[in-house]
């Protein structure tokens, strides 16, 4: 099936069957006896295996299939599919991925070992698939279903929708990836990036108070900054505009945060910090706490102004934005410097995910507030575009795990 033959079937089915349009022309071209779609959860820890339409239960919790020392989690890791051959029906695992966010996995099962054209087409399909659920996904809540392995408090739901839709996103210039992990009683943190056309940019706020409150606070910061950004206002101005959202209708709360501008023409770098914790910036080994000047905290008593600062990034530098929450209590415990220079070979998906669950498991699952890391590589203006054929930059990509059990994919040359 040809990609406009692709788009048409899937634009005639129905939203929740984009895995019925590929299951069928994977079926017809490669003889698949078995076709299914693997979603990464919010926590990035597991997947859940949705199924053709009729076979999600959405009055159920996901099954979470924990990722740890599993093909899936390498071929996550690496972005590069897996083949399992233990003399029956062959299994393919390829990675479905749009710009570096990785959104799942395409799991088929083929009568016999494929050659290199056969993978190729396989890893083709599963970058066509991501596209169709990035399309479809808008229109039903099977996709969020599978994303939630427990059932989220109200906190918790509206705080997730003030994420950007996509977790990570690569470009030339640069990667980034962000995670978040409420506390018990949420605590109100956000994360945000957007890519202008000359410009990428970043935030990373942080609510007072937890719960609804926190997350209606929360609203009303990322709210207002995104609709500054999106008018074209400078930092300075979208500062302005959160400050007075908050401090007008936030009933005495505050929020912290932190902003960042970068220029993909020259890596020329703003950033304006509103009362929230230093960013820790890697360079050439060594891991070292930026100190800018602080303002007062979106919403905090009376009106005021907001400096604009230069941030010093260099091509090579990996910069670390984070929330309390990952120093406080027995966060403490862990040494974030160090875990950051050894997660340097890891992409920012992995390291990201890598500092979440060391402040998770130092808390023993209980966090008394929330803990959010965004991670930015910063690669320079030197680089005209990624190498990305199937979603991701190979180049890049995160190594297999010490505990992983992944077969290499047989990927042809031109994918190597």
């Amino acid at each position: 099936m040809t990609l406009a033959g692709t788009l048409e079937a899937a634009e005639a089915a129905a939203p929740v069957e984009s895995l019925d349009v590929v299951a069928r022309m994977l079926q017809e071209r490669l003889g698949a006896v078995s076709v299914s779609f693997l979603i990464t959860d919010f926590t990035g820890s597991s997947v859940v295996r949705l199924g053709a339409a009729g076979s999600v239960d959405t009055d159920e919790p996901a099954r979470r299939i924990t990722l740890r020392g599993t093909l899936y989690d390498d071929v996550l890791r690496t972005q590069r599919p897996g083949v399992e051959d233990q003399g029956g029906p062959v299994r393919i695992v390829a990675p479905v991925t749009n710009r570096g966010d990785a959104i799942g996995l395409l799991e088929l099962f083929l009568p016999a070992a494929p050659d290199a054209e056969v993978m190729r087409e396989v890893g083709e399909t599963a970058h066509a698939l991501a596209y169709l659920v990035i399309a479809n996904r808008s229109f039903t809540d099977v996709y969020q279903w599978g994303r939630r392995t427990k059932p989220l408090s109200l906190a918790a739901e509206i705080q997730h929708q003030l994420l950007p839709a996509s977790l990570a996103c690569e470009a030339a210039q640069f990667a980034v990836a962000g995670a978040l992990e409420p506390a018990d009683h949420v605590g109100g943190d956000t994360f945000d990036y957007a890519i202008g056309r000359d410009t990428v940019q970043l935030s990373v706020t942080d609510a007072m108070g937890h719960d609804v409150q926190a997350a209606l606070l929360a609203t009303l910061a990322v709210g207002a900054l995104r609709r500054a950004r999106r008018a074209g206002a400078d930092l300075a101005e979208q500062a302005g505009q959160a400050d007075q959202a908050v401090r007008e209708h936030g009933r005495k709360g505050y929020v912290t945060g932190q902003l960042l501008r970068i220029r993909l023409i020259d890596g020329k770098t703003e950033f304006i910090n509103a009362g929230h914790p230093w960013p820790l910036r890697m360079r050439d080994g060594q891991v070292r706490e930026i100190t800018p000047k602080i303002d007062m905290p979106f919403g905090f008593e009376a009106p005021h102004s907001y400096r604009v600062q230069s941030l010093d990034l260099r091509p090579g530098d990996r910069l670390v934005m984070l929330t309390d929450g990952m120093l406080e209590h027995n966060a403490d415990s862990v040494d974030l410097s160090d875990l950051i220079a050894r997660t340097r070979d890891l992409h920012p998906r992995e390291a990201a995910r890598t500092l979440i669950a060391a402040i998770v498991d130092a808390n023993d699952g209980h966090l008394q507030d929330d803990a959010t890391v965004m991670c930015l590589d910063w690669h320079g203006t030197s680089h005209p575009q990624r190498d990305a054929a199937t979603g991701a930059d190979l180049t890049d990509a995160s190594q297999p795990s010490p505990t992983g059990r992944a077969t290499p994919g047989r990927w042809p040359a031109a994918f190597n």
